[in-house]
């Protein structure tokens, strides 16, 4: 059996490899000896009649490790963090001789020198953490990010099926080889100790496993959309590098020296969000104009000149010369990464669908309207007036001049004849495929719509087929120009490009269209006219289209500050509330009600959603999704509704939330849609957002949302396709990101970008978090109650990484959780009930409601040590000093707040410890 044996002595590797496991201590553990291989060799050495010399580096003679004890603590961790661990297992090291030799060449007259330098191999498994775990991300060595290039290592999530490493086994032999079941390590094979000064590294190690509980993001997740959409080789599996000034750098080698980025990225989706499926692959060319008539739709690049290898970019067939120069900003970086290269899209589809994910292909538009530019805007009443807004949203692009401004030509042939512009004259014939190689051999010119969504159909053919295609994503502002009276060219251009696309992927690919919220269910223009027409009907119910598709970005909830609004006037204790914001899923705005203008809205005017005598409601609200699809519908031209229904068949097709997310800043759940992107004339905050930072909000609207379509109540089975409406499976939260965190967003010289993740939609960096709820309930759990005493439906918030190290328990865990994020524990009808501090007031209690001891006496002050307390109960005053008679008058119409934390009684003026003494004075 192999010996277990370390080192003698030497540098102590304690701290990073820190703790204790199986009772041996990192100080136990100790090192071995390091020194410098070599010595420095003086010219006398060479010097005539000098005999030969024989220089032998430092050696070691010996290597052990102190034996193992049973009982110390393993630790457990919860979400990602970086973390130590203990050696549990190692070989002897191996040594290995190598020999040079110098001088004594002909003529030299010299003597010879040897130099005999002693290389250390070292094989050893280090224990982690209790598992399971879902992954391994960064490993440092002495404190810098390791080098793994060539390192031969392994990881083992610690669950009950894992088998012994065959290394160990092959050593050990099979039968006294243990399988470590239950405990996540490494394995380290012949581990080169050069690098190291001849000792073992100090080791810490990036560690994934998060709570992926059914009520969590991380167990709800199924599917998201990958980001960036531009970036030139950002999706490339294969590495790419690219000569700069003579040397040559990487291009998509940003994490990792030995991995590229799309490859970590999706590692860690997988580690970080491990119930996901299904990934929508956003690619994107860019439009310059927002006049359907003008704008080109065309791939670029981000510089005009560039060497790269193996591989060159090129879309479409136009190489990076001939391609289109993306704008560049005031420090001359370019605003935009370009499109990505045709064969790194076939790369990530290929290597996505290796992994077990089925893929949807996601074509996407870019606006590249830089500021500054002379272009007419179509939203103006003055056909002189120049500038388009910077960087507009794709949802923009309309007939010039638009509908509702002066001398529009909606409702003509001129809008018809912008919009085939737009779309362009591409056929499935206008390409050329040589084995994942896509050219055109259409028109030259011709930089429709049509050309970008064909060519990325043959490209996905070529990769070897998706699961998912997508014809359009969000363009309201095209699909509800007119022709005529009643007549749509935008929807028939797509349902001609859908038979197209059809033709060339065949009936084994699901396909739809992304419509934006506002878009899917109808068009109404606002003219005064009265009309409502189902507009998109003729494209839902073509029998080419196998699903809705609505990107959901609809408002969960009408959040302000303080506690005097109409939600919380309601009794609805916060806006994290689990129960409030789906009750807005089907409710509130866009459902009940609608703010008729801006000052309603500041003043919480709300108008109620009805439809006269008709008594459809449902045809003005766009959250009422179940009664959109379950029924007929019938246009109503000038307000009169029609004899004949639309092309729609009621539960025909199943709905897929293409889009679905928050950004990550307060009440992001007001309006989900907005986004802060400085350079854009879209950027905004949501309604009433202070512009802070913040992650419990996206959590618990993704966590909301999707708990609510997988309850069968809200999600109703079709009766003509046997499935669920709502098909939760492949409703993709936006978004993920190829672009590994934390690399993104922190390498700001690499992706300009990076600024935006703080307040944006990303779940990179977020989701593989543990819930507060999720980690509070685990740590009852294993503490023996059971779950019908446990509810934390309470909490909010997520613990980006917690570690439990030393024998501790539970409640001292929670503990530590509850000062942190504000929580308290109270126990009702037997049932353990954890609530957030802060929240509004659950009760008030008047001088009526209270029982007097004797008669005249409203209350019994009694004095008790601050432990004797009930922790829950807090009782909100005035600002009592030392006057006893006025606290008393006070205390006559004391609030019973079991939730909010002392201070809040006593706002930016008191810490919590003397708000609480007041309180007990009082």
């Amino acid at each position: 059996m192999a010996t277990l044996v370390l080192g003698a002595a030497g540098a102590a590797i304690g701290g990073s490899i820190g703790g204790a496991i199986l009772g041996v201590s990192a100080a136990t553990i100790g090192g071995f000896i390091g020194s410098t291989i070599g010595s420095v060799v003086d010219s006398w050495i060479i010097s005539s009649l000098a005999p030969t010399q024989r220089i032998e580096g430092a050696r070691l003679d010996t290597l052990r490790i102190t034996s193992a004890t049973e009982g110390a603590v393993i630790p457990r961790l919860y979400g990602r963090m970086r973390m130590g661990g203990n050696i549990i297992w190692a070989t002897d090291f191996r040594e290995e001789t190598k020999t040079t030799t110098q001088g004594g060449g002909k003529g030299g007259g010299g003597g010879k020198v040897k130099t005999t330098e002693y290389l250390y191999y070292a094989s050893f498994a280090v224990a982690l953490c209790e598992g399971p775990i879902t992954g391994i991300g960064r490993i440092w060595a002495d404190g810098k990010p390791m080098d793994l290039s060539g390192v031969t290592w392994r990881w083992y999530p610690g669950d009950e099926a894992q088998a012994a490493d065959p290394f160990i086994a092959a050593k050990m032999g099979a039968s006294n080889t243990p399988a470590y079941r239950g405990t996540a390590y490494v394995v380290f094979e012949e581990l080169a100790l050069s690098t190291y000064g001849n000792r073992l590294p100090q080791l810490s190690f990036e560690v994934f496993r998060p709570l992926a509980d059914p009520d969590t993001a991380e167990g709800l997740t199924r599917a998201v959309t990958m980001i960036p959409a531009s970036g030139e080789f950002t999706y490339a599996t294969q590495a790419i590098r690219k000569t700069d000034g003579g040397a040559t750098v990487p291009e998509n080698l940003n994490a990792l020296a030995d991995s590229t980025d799309m490859v970590e990225a999706l590692y860690r989706l997988q580690a970080m969000a491990p119930a996901v499926e299904s990934v929508s692959l956003v690619v994107a060319w860019f439009g310059d104009d927002l006049r359907a008539g003008s704008c080109k739709v065309r791939p670029g690049v981000e510089v005009s000149a560039k060497s790269t290898t193996p591989a060159s970019w090129s879309v479409n067939g136009v190489s990076r010369a001939n391609a289109f120069l993306v704008s560049r900003d005031d420090q001359d970086r370019p605003v935009y990464g370009g499109t990505p290269s045709d064969f790194a899209v076939v790369q990530a589809i290929q290597e996505m669908k290796a992994r077990g994910l089925r893929v949807t292909f996601y074509p996407f538009i870019l606006m590249d309207v830089p500021p500054g530019n002379s272009l007419p805007n179509p939203y103006s009443d003055n056909a002189a007036e120049t500038g388009q807004p910077a960087f507009p949203w794709r949802g923009r692009i309309t007939c010039s001049p638009a509908a509702g401004f002066v001398g529009t030509v909606d409702k003509t042939g001129a809008a018809a004849s912008q919009v085939a512009a737009l779309f362009g004259a591409a056929t499935p014939a206008s390409f050329s495929v040589s084995g994942q190689s896509v050219s055109w051999t259409g028109t030259p010119g011709d930089w429709g719509l049509r050309r970008m969504v064909l060519h990325y159909a043959h490209l996905c053919a070529a990769a070897g087929g998706v699961s998912s295609f997508l014809i359009g994503t969000e363009m309201p502002g095209l699909t509800t120009i007119r022709s005529g009276a009643a007549t749509y060219p935008a929807v028939q251009a797509y349902r001609d490009l859908l038979a197209d696309v059809r033709s060339i992927l065949g009936s084994g690919t699901r396909i739809g269209y992304a419509a934006d919220w506002s878009e899917y269910f109808g068009h109404q223009p606002g003219d005064g006219r009265g009309d409502v027409f189902f507009h998109l009907d003729p494209l839902w119910a073509d029998p080419e289209i196998d699903f809705v598709g609505i990107d959901n970005y609809m408002p969960l909830s009408d959040w302000r500050d303080g506690f005097e609004h109409l939600d919380a006037a309601e009794g609805w204790p916060a806006i994290y509330d689990r129960v409030y914001l789906q009750t807005n899923i089907a409710g509130g705005e866009g459902f009940d009600w609608f703010y008729a203008s801006a000052a309603d809205r500041t003043a919480q005017v709300r108008t109620a959603i009805t439809d006269g005598a008709a008594g459809k409601p449902w045809v003005f609200r766009y959250k009422d999704l179940r009664a959109w699809w379950s029924n007929t519908h019938y246009d109503r031209p000038g307000g009169v509704e029609s004899g004949t229904p639309t092309a729609w068949a009621p539960q025909s097709k199943p709905i897929w939330f293409t889009e679905l997310g928050c950004p990550a800043i307060d009440r992001g759940t007001n309006q989900p849609n907005v986004f802060f992107d400085p350079k854009s004339s879209e950027s905004f905050t949501p309604h009433f957002s202070r512009g802070w930072r913040d992650d419990a909000i996206q959590r618990a609207y993704l966590e909301a949302t999707y708990l609510w379509w997988g309850d069968a109540a809200n999600n109703p089975v079709s009766s003509v396709y046997g499935g669920r409406m709502v098909h939760v499976l492949e409703c993709a939260a936006w978004t993920w990101d190829a672009r590994p965190y934390p690399f993104f967003p922190a390498l700001t010289d690499v992706w300009t970008d990076g600024a935006n993740w703080r307040l944006g939609h990303w779940l990179t960096g977020r989701v593989g978090a543990v819930s507060l709820a999720a980690l509070v309930r685990h740590l009852c759990l294993r503490a023996g109650l059971p779950e019908a005493r446990i509810d934390v439906s309470g909490l909010w918030g997520a613990v980006e990484g917690y570690a439990i190290t030393a024998l501790e328990s539970p409640r001292a865990s929670i503990t530590t959780l509850s000062r942190h994020f504000g929580f308290d524990a109270v126990e009702t009808e037997g049932v353990i009930r954890f609530i957030m501090r802060g929240r509004a007031a659950v009760a008030t209690l008047g001088a009526d409601d209270l029982v007097a001891g004797r008669e005249g006496d409203v209350l019994e002050l009694t004095r008790g040590q601050e432990t004797e307390l009930p922790q829950a109960l807090k009782w909100q005053v005035a600002r009592a000093d030392e006057d006893y008679d006025a606290a008393l008058v006070e205390a006559r119409r004391i609030t019973v707040d079991t939730t909010r934390i002392a201070s809040e009684s006593f706002p930016m003026a008191v810490p919590p410890e003397e708000a609480e003494r007041r309180c007990r004075r009082a």
